[in-house]
């Protein structure tokens, strides 16, 4: 059980690491390192390499923002051998729209509630 926490939060720390790295050495913009991470984990699914990254570290590699990229391109290619090309795009969404749809009303909900500084 140590060794599955401890595993989580040293990949999932190297991740954050290289976050911080692309925002301090490399001075690319939070919208740059953001859609980098994303598309990441996009490319490390496409070669069939998230997969055995999450079976190993878990949350470590599920939480970050490369998760998000895996998810897209994962849904896509299931759906696109269910469907064909249609599914890469209804594949995208079928498995990623609950942490948008998430991310959406909670922000609506974070911007009624506190006033922005400006």
């Amino acid at each position: 059980m140590f060794a599955m926490f401890f595993w989580a939060f040293v990949i999932g720390g190297i991740i954050c690491v290289i976050g911080q790295l692309l925002f301090d050495v490399a001075k690319l913009t939070p919208g740059h390192t953001l859609s980098l991470l994303v598309v990441v984990g996009s490319i490390l699914d496409g070669f069939g390499l998230y997969e055995p990254l999450i079976d190993f570290a878990g949350a470590g590699a599920t939480i970050p923002i490369t998760s998000f990229g895996n998810s897209l391109v994962h849904g896509a290619l299931q759906e696109t051998d269910r469907h064909g090309l249609i599914g890469v795009l209804t594949g995208m969404f079928e498995v990623t729209s609950s942490g948008i749809s998430a991310a959406i009303v909670f922000g609506f909900i974070g911007a009624l509630i506190f006033k922005p500084k400006g």
